[in-house]
């Protein structure tokens, strides 16, 4: 088997709440499942999690808004009709009250205690102040509700005045009225007189708490209840990108003639159709390249298999002209033997060509048998006459493999000419086994790596991704190659028609190396 190595394989160098009994829902949350686990799992904050959790909230500011606002204004009213009775009716006593002056104490209490009989919508108990004079419909004559800037409110205010006051937790309404002397049709003096009305509120609390209790237990049902239409919307909304996502899994395991149902004129459905026709180009465009790749194959396989024949001639002949060369004139030997070595490389290319179409159209065998793997090398150096010190070989005795030795000695042949012709010597060539993990095969599989290391320059960063491409050259200028271009293509495939991966790398002293694993299967004993 001639060594084929191609120039172009190497390159080389180196707000805050509005109440507190408003308190906000809290939903709990699991732990986001791990990354290991399967995509089709239902994840914690996945779309559907987060479209349901938008709409609760968007369900839950909208409800507490809304029964914020009517608990206001409920609780407004309430109080503003239990307010403005109140005060309307004591003003309406006061005026219809009449009082002589001076005032004595005894008199005064039963004025007053007539007055909160009268008392709406509740019970009053009416005070009095006239100077020193203190006097109540009650059994205390002062207040303790009624507050010093009611006091100076009711003097400023001949129409009199009012406050809600909270005490030890009871809710009271507090109404000042003076009483006043009519001096002219538009004026008005004071007597001096204030009476003051205190009225519980205690019903009036009790049905603004009721309103609260309503509204706050109507939520959680009203958040429950919510649920439904959230969870039709996420699935209305998560279908179409349910079967976008199936569609995608689909092409993506080769099926482009995978097409999605389009209904209705929403931007999903704009989706839809949008991946429709990329899907439809894309389909097109791929059938087109794999007809162009066929095609391209096809020819590479025709031509090459139209070439063998002459070919054959032309060896044959040039073969003769060689062994006559030396009887000829200078001119005539030198053509002879540059036709000679020209039609030697055409041959090479012919060759590695049908190899590359075996492969592309899957056609190459992998004929395994057990060697002895060092020995298999030394027949590979030695047939090439690669034996000098330009080689050197660390190859330990006793390991054997189940490999294909042709194929084998075409990888062994190519990484060491390649090194020889583009690296620098001495070459080593090295084989040991290991146990890897998980990560590259499974647990305790045991691999055959060889490696193949060169004195040279390096291999350029910018080269390393394209080190095995079909006629890459690392130098765009370098039109003429010693081989087919094909040399490191071929390699990678032979290593992985054995279940062998082959990477490219430099040494941290310099110079390129090669390793090749391959999957180390021994036959068993007696096998």
């Amino acid at each position: 088997m001639r060594r084929t190595s191609a120039r172009q394989d190497r390159g080389r160098g180196r707000q805050p709440p509005l109440r507190p009994d408003t308190a906000g829902l809290r939903l709990p949350l699991r732990a986001a499942v791990t990354s290991g686990e399967q995509r089709s799992r239902v994840r914690v904050f996945g779309l559907r999690t987060r479209l349901l959790l938008a709409f609760l909230v968007v369900a839950a500011v909208s409800a507490g808004t809304t029964a914020a606002l009517t608990y206001r204004e409920a609780r407004s009213a309430l109080l503003q009709t239990a307010q403005d009775t109140a005060v309307t009716s004591f003003r309406d006593h006061v005026q219809q009250t009449g009082f002589f002056l001076p005032l004595e104490r005894e008199g005064l209490e039963e004025v007053l205690q007539d007055i909160a009989r009268k008392g709406k919508p509740h019970p009053w108990v009416v005070f009095a102040e006239y100077g020193s004079i203190r006097a109540s419909s009650g059994e205390n004559p002062v207040s303790t509700v009624i507050t010093p800037e009611l006091r100076r409110a009711a003097r400023a205010n001949p129409h009199g005045s009012f406050e809600r006051v909270v005490k030890d937790g009871v809710p009271y309404l507090t109404i000042a009225m003076p009483t006043v002397f009519k001096a002219g049709p538009d004026s008005v003096l004071p007597s001096g007189l204030v009476l003051y009305a205190v009225m519980r509120m205690t019903d009036e609390q009790v049905n603004v708490d009721a309103l609260l209790m309503a509204g706050r237990d109507g939520a959680l049902p009203g958040l429950a209840v919510a649920l439904i239409p959230g969870l039709i919307a996420a699935r209305s909304v998560l279908r179409p990108v349910r079967k976008l996502r199936q569609a995608a899994l689909s092409m993506g395991s080769g099926r482009l003639d995978t097409r999605i149902p389009v209904r209705g004129s929403d931007e999903l459905a704009d989706l839809a159709r949008t991946f429709n026709e990329s899907a439809g180009q894309l389909e097109r465009t791929v059938r087109e390249l794999r007809e162009a790749e066929e095609r391209a194959r096809r020819f590479a396989s025709d031509v090459s298999h139209e070439l063998r024949t002459p070919l054959a001639g032309m060896l044959a002949v040039t073969e003769v002209l060689d062994e006559d060369a030396d009887g000829l004139d200078a001119d005539t030997a030198r053509a002879v033997r540059l036709v000679s070595a020209e039609t030697g490389k055409l041959a090479v290319l012919v060759e590695d060509l049908m190899e590359i179409s075996r492969f592309d159209a899957r056609a190459a065998e992998l004929n395994a048998d057990e060697v002895d793997v060092a020995e298999a090398i030394r027949k590979t150096l030695d047939n090439r006459h690669w034996t000098d010190d330009r080689v050197r070989v660390e190859l330990p005795d006793g390991i054997r493999a189940r490999l294909d030795p042709r194929r084998f000695d075409v990888v062994i042949a190519n990484l060491v000419g390649n090194a020889l012709r583009h690296g620098g010597a001495p070459v080593t060539v090295s084989l040991r086994t290991e146990h890897l993990g998980a990560e590259a095969h499974s647990p305790g599989t045991a691999v055959l790596i060889t490696e193949v290391a060169d004195s040279g320059p390096g291999i350029q960063p910018a080269v390393l991704p394209h080190i095995f491409d079909r006629f890459y050259k690392a130098d765009a200028a370098r039109t003429r190659s010693a081989g087919s271009g094909l040399g490191l293509a071929i390699t990678l495939e032979n290593v992985k028609l054995h279940g062998g991966t082959i990477r490219a790398g430099n040494r941290p002293e310099g110079g390129a190396v090669f390793t090749v694993e391959i999957p180390l299967h021994t036959e068993e004993a007696g096998g």
